[in-house]
C-alpha cells in the first residue's frame, strides 16, 4: 500500500498570486509533456466513444458552419448528440485521476525525483473514489456558476483550488478536502482568486495558438493548484512506499 510521509515545514512560493504563478510556470516547464500526454489520452478515449453513441462530429461541425445562429436550439436534435454528451461527461469524470497525476508529477519534479509516465496513474491507486466524488461535486457547482453569465465561475473556482492536492497528498476524504480547501481559500481569498483566474486564462490561452495549442496549456491549472498548495500547506515529502 502506498502512503505519504509527514510534511516538511512550509516550503514553496510566497503566499502571493505572482509568486504562485511564477512557481507554477517553473514547474510546468518540466512536466508539460506529461500534461500533454494525459490530455491526449482523454481526447482519444472521447473520440473512440463516438461510435457507441451514434454521434458524428463531422456532421456537428457542418451544422455549426451552415447555421451557427440556430445551433443552440438544434444541436440536441442531432443524432447521437445526447448520448455522446452523457458518455463524454462520464469519461471526463473518470479521467480526473489522470489529471491529478499531473500534480503528483509536479511534486516529483519539484523534489528533483526521477519521473515516469506511469506516475500519471497514481490517482487511480491513491484515493480514487474520493477524487471522483470531489470531481463530481466541484464540476456541478462550477458548471452551475458558469451558466450564470460565466463570470460568477471565476469567483467560485478559488474555493476548490486545494481539493485535489489535499486528496492526493493527505489521502483525505472528499468532505475533508472540500472543507479544508474552502476554509483556507476563504481566509486568503484575494490571492486564491488571482491565482485561479490567471491559471484559467493561461490554461485556455492555447486556443489562440491555432486552437490545437490548448493541448499544451489546458492542464496548467493543475500545476497552479499544486503551487498554491505548496504556498499555503507546505511542500509534501516524497511518497513512501511500503513493500
Amino acid at each position: 500500500m502506498e502512503t505519504f510521509q509527514q510534511f516538511d515545514q512550509p516550503i514553496g512560493p510566497e503566499k502571493s498570486t505572482g509568486a504562485i504563478i511564477s512557481h507554477a510556470f517553473d514547474i510546468y516547464k518540466g512536466v508539460f509533456l506529461y500534461a500533454v500526454g494525459a490530455l491526449l489520452i482523454s481526447l482519444v478515449i472521447s473520440f473512440l466513444i463516438q461510435p457507441l453513441s451514434g454521434f458524428n462530429s463531422s456532421e456537428f461541425v457542418e451544422e455549426i458552419q451552415t447555421s451557427p445562429e440556430t445551433l443552440s436550439t438544434t444541436m440536441w436534435s442531432i443524432p447521437g448528440f445526447k448520448a455522446y454528451y452523457g458518455l463524454s461527461g462520464l469519461v471526463s469524470l473518470l479521467m480526473t485521476p489522470l489529471y491529478v497525476g499531473v500534480i503528483y508529477v509536479a511534486n516529483k519534479y519539484n523534489l528533483k525525483e526521477p519521473m515516469s509516465f506511469s506516475d500519471m496513474f497514481i490517482g487511480f491507486k491513491q484515493n480514487f473514489l474520493n477524487i471522483i466524488i470531489y470531481a463530481l461535486i466541484s464540476s456541478i457547482v462550477i458548471g452551475i456558476s458558469f451558466t450564470l453569465c460565466v463570470i460568477p465561475a471565476f469567483f467560485v473556482v478559488p474555493f476548490f483550488m486545494l481539493g485535489y492536492p489535499i486528496l492526493l497528498f493527505e489521502n483525505a476524504s472528499f468532505s475533508e478536502a472540500l472543507s479544508k480547501s474552502f476554509t483556507i481559500a476563504k481566509d486568503n481569498y484575494g490571492t486564491f482568486l488571482g491565482a485561479s483566474a490567471l491559471g484559467i486564462l493561461i490554461s485556455f490561452a492555447g486556443v489562440f495558438l491555432c486552437g490545437i495549442g490548448i493541448v499544451f496549456t489546458a492542464l496548467f491549472l493543475m500545476v497552479v493548484m499544486y503551487s498554491t498548495y505548496c504556498a499555503f500547506c507546505g511542500r509534501p515529502r516524497p511518497l513512501a512506499i511500503n513493500k
